[in-house]
């Protein structure tokens, strides 16, 4: 985390950093993240359910700074296996030059690394998309339709008009609570395609993350070779000069 970053990761960063929709403008990265405010923001963006910004109040004292950081370290940073070292906080809250790139950039790391092994179903992130809906409705039907021919087989009259009349009234339940006299086989085979359904949707989270990831960098590099353009064209310049 001390690692000081070279001029492509810190443009790398500083893009991921402007597609973050923050609370105050971002000026100058050292004292806009001072506070830890900004900081304890990145993370809501990407993981809402970690942190309570509430808590994190903006301040200019170097006594609430250093006391917004390590809330941080105890109530979130905690729980992405992160923590900001006390001295390297001191330098933060002072406004070193140079020392917060290289803690965002690896909290960025851990977050990123939180969304790939997470369990969760649902994570929002306002400038992703994590899910392919068209492919989960059908998977989705698929899955109801296979639901609705097991109850008619297994079911009497009474139970078949029953369970139509749950499956017209909203989404149905785990197999398990659905039908908890199902034969073990079959419940077990629905079970399996409710696993293979959610791992895909696991897989989808991941990919669009990845996709956005590698947006990032083939925009650094079109803002690279511009400038590099951009001086070329400088140096043809001078030379037809002389």
């Amino acid at each position: 985390m001390n690692r000081e970053l070279n001029e492509e990761e810190l443009q790398d960063l500083y893009a991921w950093i402007d597609k973050i929709p923050l609370s105050r403008p971002k000026r100058h990265i050292t004292r806009d993240f001072s506070d830890g405010v900004m900081a304890a923001e990145v993370v809501k963006h990407f993981i809402p359910k970690i942190v309570d910004l509430h808590n994190y109040v903006p301040a200019n004292s170097t006594q609430q700074k250093i006391s917004n950081w390590n809330l941080l370290n105890r109530k979130v940073f905690s729980k992405l296996n992160f923590v900001v070292q006390e001295e390297t906080v001191r330098r933060i809250v002072l406004n070193t030059a140079g020392v917060i790139e290289p803690v965002l950039n690896a909290l960025r790391d851990k977050i990123e690394r939180k969304l790939e092994h997470t369990t969760d179903n649902i994570l929002i992130c306002n400038d992703l998309q994590y899910y392919d809906h068209k492919n989960q409705d059908k998977l989705q039907t698929e899955i109801h339709q296979n639901e609705a021919k097991l109850l008619a087989q297994l079911a009497g009259d009474d139970t078949k008009k029953e369970e139509k009349n749950k499956l017209k009234a909203g989404k149905p339940q785990q197999t398990a609570q659905f039908y908890p006299n199902m034969d073990p086989a079959l419940r077990l085979i629905l079970q399996e395609k409710e696993k293979d359904v959610m791992a895909l949707k696991e897989t989808v989270e991941i990919l669009q993350m990845k996709v956005s990831r590698l947006e990032h960098l083939v925009h650094l590099k079109d803002m690279r070779i511009e400038d590099l353009l951009r001086h070329l064209e400088t140096y043809k310049g001078k030379g037809n000069a002389h």
